[in-house]
Protein backbone atom coordinates (compact mmCIF):
# COMPACT_ATOMS: atom_id res chain seq x y z
CA UNK A 1 0.00 0.00 0.00
CA UNK A 2 2.91 2.36 0.72
CA UNK A 3 3.99 2.35 -2.90
CA UNK A 4 0.51 2.90 -4.27
CA UNK A 5 0.06 5.86 -1.91
CA UNK A 6 3.42 7.40 -2.81
CA UNK A 7 2.86 7.36 -6.57
CA UNK A 8 0.35 10.22 -6.50
CA UNK A 9 2.91 12.87 -5.60
CA UNK A 10 6.00 11.53 -7.38
CA UNK A 11 7.25 14.24 -9.73
CA UNK A 12 8.34 12.00 -12.61
CA UNK A 13 6.64 9.30 -14.68
CA UNK A 14 9.40 6.71 -14.22
CA UNK A 15 8.97 6.67 -10.44
CA UNK A 16 5.15 6.78 -10.67
CA UNK A 17 5.14 3.77 -12.98
CA UNK A 18 7.57 1.84 -10.82
CA UNK A 19 5.54 2.51 -7.67
CA UNK A 20 2.38 1.36 -9.45
CA UNK A 21 4.03 -1.83 -10.69
CA UNK A 22 5.69 -2.78 -7.41
CA UNK A 23 2.66 -1.72 -5.36
CA UNK A 24 0.45 -4.03 -7.41
CA UNK A 25 2.94 -6.87 -7.05
CA UNK A 26 3.12 -6.33 -3.29
CA UNK A 27 -0.65 -6.86 -3.05
CA UNK A 28 -0.09 -10.27 -4.65
CA UNK A 29 2.69 -10.96 -2.12
CA UNK A 30 0.26 -10.25 0.70
CA UNK A 31 -2.17 -12.72 -0.86
CA UNK A 32 0.57 -15.37 -1.04
CA UNK A 33 1.47 -14.92 2.62
CA UNK A 34 -2.20 -15.07 3.62
CA UNK A 35 -2.60 -18.32 1.65
CA UNK A 36 0.44 -19.83 3.39
CA UNK A 37 -0.90 -18.85 6.82
CA UNK A 38 -4.29 -20.31 5.93
CA UNK A 39 -2.74 -23.59 4.77
CA UNK A 40 -0.73 -23.85 7.99
CA UNK A 41 -3.64 -23.11 10.31
CA UNK A 42 -6.81 -24.50 8.71
CA UNK A 43 -6.66 -27.95 10.32
CA UNK A 44 -5.14 -27.11 13.71
CA UNK A 45 -6.70 -28.73 16.75
CA UNK A 46 -7.22 -26.61 19.87
CA UNK A 47 -4.29 -28.46 21.47
CA UNK A 48 -2.00 -27.63 18.54
CA UNK A 49 -3.10 -24.00 18.69
CA UNK A 50 -1.98 -23.78 22.34
CA UNK A 51 1.24 -25.79 21.83
CA UNK A 52 2.29 -23.66 18.86
CA UNK A 53 1.96 -20.34 20.68
CA UNK A 54 -0.88 -19.41 18.32
CA UNK A 55 -3.37 -19.24 21.22
CA UNK A 56 -3.68 -15.45 21.68
CA UNK A 57 -4.19 -14.94 17.94
CA UNK A 58 -6.70 -17.80 17.83
CA UNK A 59 -8.71 -16.35 20.73
CA UNK A 60 -9.23 -13.10 18.81
CA UNK A 61 -9.44 -14.32 15.21
CA UNK A 62 -9.84 -18.13 15.23
CA UNK A 63 -7.92 -19.01 12.05
CA UNK A 64 -9.08 -16.02 10.01
CA UNK A 65 -6.40 -13.96 8.30
CA UNK A 66 -5.64 -10.83 10.31
CA UNK A 67 -2.46 -9.18 8.97
CA UNK A 68 -0.02 -8.37 11.74
CA UNK A 69 3.67 -8.42 12.54
CA UNK A 70 5.20 -11.43 14.24
CA UNK A 71 5.14 -9.46 17.50
CA UNK A 72 1.36 -9.11 17.26
CA UNK A 73 1.13 -5.50 16.04
CA UNK A 74 -1.72 -5.36 13.50
CA UNK A 75 -1.34 -3.86 10.06
CA UNK A 76 -2.34 -0.19 10.11
CA UNK A 77 -2.08 3.02 8.13
CA UNK A 78 1.45 3.59 9.46
CA UNK A 79 2.53 0.95 6.95
CA UNK A 80 1.85 3.39 4.11
CA UNK A 81 4.88 5.56 4.97
CA UNK A 82 4.15 8.26 2.44
CA UNK A 83 6.05 11.45 3.28
CA UNK A 84 5.45 13.48 0.14
CA UNK A 85 9.15 13.96 -0.60
CA UNK A 86 10.45 11.83 -3.46
CA UNK A 87 13.93 11.36 -1.99
CA UNK A 88 12.58 10.48 1.45
CA UNK A 89 9.95 8.11 0.07
CA UNK A 90 12.31 6.23 -2.24
CA UNK A 91 14.89 5.93 0.54
CA UNK A 92 12.18 4.56 2.84
CA UNK A 93 11.18 2.13 0.09
CA UNK A 94 14.74 0.86 -0.18
CA UNK A 95 14.78 0.24 3.58
CA UNK A 96 11.37 -1.47 3.49
CA UNK A 97 12.54 -3.92 0.84
CA UNK A 98 15.64 -4.78 2.87
CA UNK A 99 13.55 -5.26 6.03
CA UNK A 100 11.25 -7.61 4.13
CA UNK A 101 14.22 -9.55 2.77
CA UNK A 102 15.60 -9.89 6.30
CA UNK A 103 12.24 -11.19 7.52
CA UNK A 104 12.18 -13.79 4.75
CA UNK A 105 15.76 -14.77 5.63
CA UNK A 106 14.66 -15.30 9.24
CA UNK A 107 11.66 -17.39 8.16
CA UNK A 108 13.92 -19.56 6.02
CA UNK A 109 16.24 -20.13 8.99
CA UNK A 110 13.48 -21.61 11.14
CA UNK A 111 10.99 -23.16 8.69
CA UNK A 112 11.90 -26.34 6.84
CA UNK A 113 8.61 -27.18 5.10
CA UNK A 114 9.26 -26.91 1.33
CA UNK A 115 5.65 -25.84 0.72
CA UNK A 116 6.41 -22.76 2.84
CA UNK A 117 10.06 -22.26 1.94
CA UNK A 118 9.67 -22.31 -1.84
CA UNK A 119 7.20 -19.39 -2.02
CA UNK A 120 9.16 -17.53 0.68
CA UNK A 121 12.32 -17.88 -1.42
CA UNK A 122 10.41 -16.48 -4.39
CA UNK A 123 9.19 -13.53 -2.32
CA UNK A 124 12.72 -12.94 -1.02
CA UNK A 125 14.03 -12.80 -4.59
CA UNK A 126 11.35 -10.25 -5.49
CA UNK A 127 12.39 -8.05 -2.54
CA UNK A 128 15.93 -8.01 -3.91
CA UNK A 129 14.65 -7.02 -7.36
CA UNK A 130 12.45 -4.32 -5.83
CA UNK A 131 15.43 -2.96 -3.89
CA UNK A 132 17.41 -2.76 -7.11
CA UNK A 133 14.57 -1.06 -8.97
CA UNK A 134 14.07 1.51 -6.19
CA UNK A 135 17.81 2.21 -6.32
CA UNK A 136 17.49 2.86 -10.06
CA UNK A 137 14.48 5.10 -9.44
CA UNK A 138 16.37 7.12 -6.85
CA UNK A 139 19.34 7.55 -9.19
CA UNK A 140 16.98 8.60 -11.99
CA UNK A 141 15.32 11.12 -9.69
CA UNK A 142 18.69 12.52 -8.70
CA UNK A 143 19.59 12.98 -12.36
CA UNK A 144 16.43 15.04 -12.87
CA UNK A 145 17.09 17.35 -9.96
CA UNK A 146 19.42 20.30 -10.02
CA UNK A 147 22.54 18.74 -8.52
CA UNK A 148 23.58 21.97 -6.77
CA UNK A 149 20.23 22.07 -4.94
CA UNK A 150 19.83 18.34 -4.55
CA UNK A 151 18.72 18.41 -0.92
CA UNK A 152 17.63 22.04 -0.85
CA UNK A 153 13.99 21.49 -1.82
CA UNK A 154 11.20 18.95 -2.00
CA UNK A 155 10.66 18.15 -5.70
CA UNK A 156 7.13 16.95 -4.99
CA UNK A 157 6.11 20.30 -3.54
CA UNK A 158 8.54 23.03 -4.54
CA UNK A 159 9.25 24.16 -8.09
CA UNK A 160 12.03 22.22 -9.76
CA UNK A 161 14.10 22.81 -12.84
CA UNK A 162 14.16 19.77 -15.10
CA UNK A 163 16.91 19.02 -17.55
Amino acid sequence: MRYLSQRYTMPYAMQKGLLTDIGTEELAHMEMIAAIVRQLTKNLTPEQVVESGFGPYYIDHTTAIWPQAAGGIPFNACEFQSKGDAITDLTEDLAAEQKARSTYDNILRVVKDPEVCDPIRFLREREIVHFQRFGEALRNLQEHLDSKNFYAFNPEFDSVKTK
